[in-house]
């Protein structure tokens, strides 16, 4: 390598020692790195909303928490299991409560719809044939 090779990296700050005070090549904190690594990747909306339903019961309460957990995040569309129909029916009556304490969360816009999922009802098919009208067992008395 010339002289000349040598001044321009010296100038540009390759190959120079660390002095006393911080530089990009010290250790970086994990938080700076993982920072760094979100923000590059575009991972800010999914890291935040994955954070919020981590804390799922820490925001909405226990009382709700007790009885709804998210289910997906996708679109914007956070999709929420209900454990009975009633409970169903007051998390969708309490939906734009919910929209704002996420908005305070992880941001206006990131969260722009709540749908609600009740219990499934079971199944009374048990077989590859149905019978024409078969409703299950309730269809039996009349």
């Amino acid at each position: 390598m010339g002289a000349a090779a040598r001044a321009r990296e010296r100038r540009e700050g390759a190959n120079t020692r660390s002095g006393a005070h911080p530089d990009a090549r010290d250790p970086q904190g994990i938080d700076k790195v993982m920072g760094r690594l979100i923000a590059e990747r575009g991972w800010t909306e999914t890291v935040a909303v994955g954070g919020v339903l981590g804390r799922w019961d820490q925001i909405v309460g226990p009382d709700v928490a007790g009885h709804c957990q998210p289910l997906s995040f996708v679109d914007g569309v956070l999709t929420v299991g209900a454990d009975s129909s009633a409970w169903a029916t007051q998390v969708r009556l309490l939906s734009n409560n919910l929209l704002g304490l996420l908005a305070r969360e992880v941001g206006e816009g990131t969260v722009t719809r709540i749908v609600v999922r009740g219990p499934s009802a079971p199944s009374w098919r048990h077989g590859p044939r149905v019978a024409p009208g078969s409703k299950g067992p309730g269809d039996t008395y009349g």
